[in-house]
């Protein structure tokens, strides 16, 4: 019977051997992050529940957490490669189990979407307990591609790899705007909204840890991944609703052995969006917990944001829902501003009801330093849907 073997390593060459050791045993992988506060690991661990952890300092063999899980059905399997932890953007991270099979193809289908040539040389750069930066090595080292991993993503090491030769790259979309994309042959966006004036080398992957990474690339689903939503009967297909994906690189189960999928196959992401019915081209709309009920009208944060982050003093910006006694909820947009100008709550309500149903609008403004997000760029929203203790403009604004 395999183990599972804890990977917390830097990233870089002595990660790759480290991966590649244990699958040589036989064993299951489970990359963990480095340089973490300790409450957050041991979280990481009670989810994942490695039977050894590698870390810089040596090998520990780690007591049996869970009985239950570990004799019967979330135990790992021959045929199994990594388990590895969700970003936890709603809580509490959940872990899945991937297979050598599934990893093996969805390296495939990117090579055939991507095109492949011989002097393809990815840069891993994102976090390897993340699947967005653990899917760039295992796509390389499935398809024989060149591979160089480094443990951070910023504008001078991005520039340094693709001095030395580097073609493709996985990034998030908030540091596209901070490098010159122009060198590189492809790069993949994924973990949050890609700019809309992206550059043409540039490709908008959908995906999760779910499914091993993108599976839809610019809205269009890879060769033998089938995407739909779960719109109700009777209901126009132009109104979101939950997204469905079937793809062979989704998980065989989480880490407590419970599939992934329904009976029919099909695994409901946890997104809502729109397939056009013509292109069959998926728009996302956002995360289905994500959507503010507020008098009876359902309003996506997403558009709502983009809108915002056009108005004058806005440099970041994220739209949650709070409890309203009169709405059920409210809709509050919470703003990093620029330095030197402070956004008014009229002015970011008057900028959604030019574009957007007036339901759209803000009825309240939250100040902060700094959005939470993920390792990936993904803004934490769960987090922001208490309010701050940095004074802000008050809920309140006139009716619709």
């Amino acid at each position: 019977m395999p183990e599972l073997v804890g990977l917390a390593l830097p990233a870089g060459p002595g990660f790759v051997d480290a991966l590649l050791r244990v699958w040589d045993d036989g064993d299951v992988a489970a990359p963990l992050p480095v340089d973490v506060p300790e409450p957050h690991l041991r979280t990481l661990l009670e989810v994942v529940g490695p039977d050894r952890l590698v870390t810089p300092d040596g090998t520990t063999v780690l007591p049996a957490r869970d009985e239950h899980r570990r004799d019967h059905e979330g135990r790992v399997r021959d045929g199994d490669a990594v388990v590895v932890a969700t970003s936890g953007t709603t809580g509490r991270p959940r872990a899945v189990v991937h297979t050598h099979q599934g990893v093996e193809w969805a390296a495939y289908a990117t090579a055939t979407a991507l095109g492949v040539a011989p002097d393809v040389r990815w840069l891993a750069c994102l976090p390897l307990h993340h699947v967005g930066g653990l899917s760039v090595l295992t796509r390389a080292l499935s398809s024989g591609a060149g591979l160089e991993v480094v443990a951070r993503a910023d504008p001078e090491t991005l520039a340094t790899a693709v001095r030395n030769g580097c073609t493709h790259v996985s990034l998030v979309p908030t540091l596209l705007g901070r490098i010159d994309p122009s060198p590189w042959r492809r790069i993949l966006l994924g973990g949050s909204a890609p700019p809309l004036d992206r550059p043409d080398n540039t490709v908008a992957t959908y995906g999760c840890t779910e499914t091993f990474g993108g599976v839809v690339y610019d809205g269009l689903a890879l060769n033998g991944v089938s995407v739909r939503t779960a719109t109700p009967p009777g209901t126009h297909w132009s109104v979101p609703a939950p997204i469905e994906l079937r793809t062979p690189s989704l998980g065989r189960a989480d880490r407590d052995g419970a599939p992934l999928a329904g009976a029919d196959g099909w695994y409901r992401a946890g997104d809502i969006g729109v397939v056009d019915p013509d292109t069959g081209r998926l728009d996302v709309t956002g995360r289905a917990d994500d959507v503010v009920v507020t008098g009876g009208e359902n309003v996506w944060p997403q558009p709502v944001e983009r809108v915002l982050a056009g108005v004058p003093g806005v440099a970041e910006v994220a739209v949650v829902g709070r409890d309203d006694p009169e709405w059920g909820q409210r809709v509050v947009a919470v703003v990093v501003p620029t330095p030197g100008r402070i956004p008014t709550l009229e002015d970011l309500r008057a900028a959604v009801r030019a574009e957007l149903p007036a339901a759209c609008a803000p009825r309240e403004l939250d100040l902060r330093d700094s959005l939470p997000r993920t390792a990936l760029g993904k803004i934490e929203r769960y987090r922001l849907r208490a309010p701050s203790d940095r004074p802000t403009a008050p809920p309140g604004a006139p009716s619709t």
